[in-house]
């Protein structure tokens, strides 16, 4: 579990929510980021929680169980492109270099204070996009569906 830091309030704000939401986070290191695991419908995946008091943002990334190989690497980029757009909240990435994808929302706190409510629409928006379009990737990654193929079975699934 992870302590309390006296000069990182947005920290221990997260540190609270998740713990008290049984997330079971765990502070990574001796940095102000916290590690969970979540396991949705669709898979299981690490996300992990940034507190940049400094710059007065909060940043929730899931990292999604898989990697794209170079050859995948188009394949992957245009389900993603397709997936990103007119995307409300938060941001599919892919690490050209390291075949990682993620998904990112993020909170600018700055004249304002972080609510527990807050916190939760972060982070539960996060797992429930990623969970929706990850069956989507694994099809064009495994080549079952081409990018357009894959974003027409999530986003109309009925």
């Amino acid at each position: 579990m992870a302590e309390e830091n006296n000069s990182a309030p947005l920290f221990n704000e997260l540190v609270e929510f998740f713990t008290g939401d049984e997330w079971g986070p765990e502070q990574v290191e001796d940095q102000a980021v916290l590690r969970m695991e979540f396991e949705g419908d669709n898979g299981k995946w690490t996300c992990l929680a940034f507190a940049h008091d400094d710059r007065e943002r909060v940043v929730f990334t899931s990292l999604l169980p898989v990697t794209v190989s170079a050859d995948k690497l188009p394949a992957a980029a245009e389900f993603i492109c397709r997936a990103n757009f007119g995307m409300e909240i938060g941001n599919f990435e892919l690490d050209y270099s390291e075949g990682a994808v993620q998904f990112r929302t993020s909170i600018d706190i700055e004249g304002g204070e972080l609510s527990p409510k807050m916190i939760q629409n972060l982070a539960y928006v996060n797992v429930w996009v990623t969970d929706q379009y990850l069956p989507g990737l694994v099809m064009v990654l495994e080549g079952d569906a081409s990018a357009a193929e894959a974003i027409e079975k999530v986003e109309n699934k009925e």
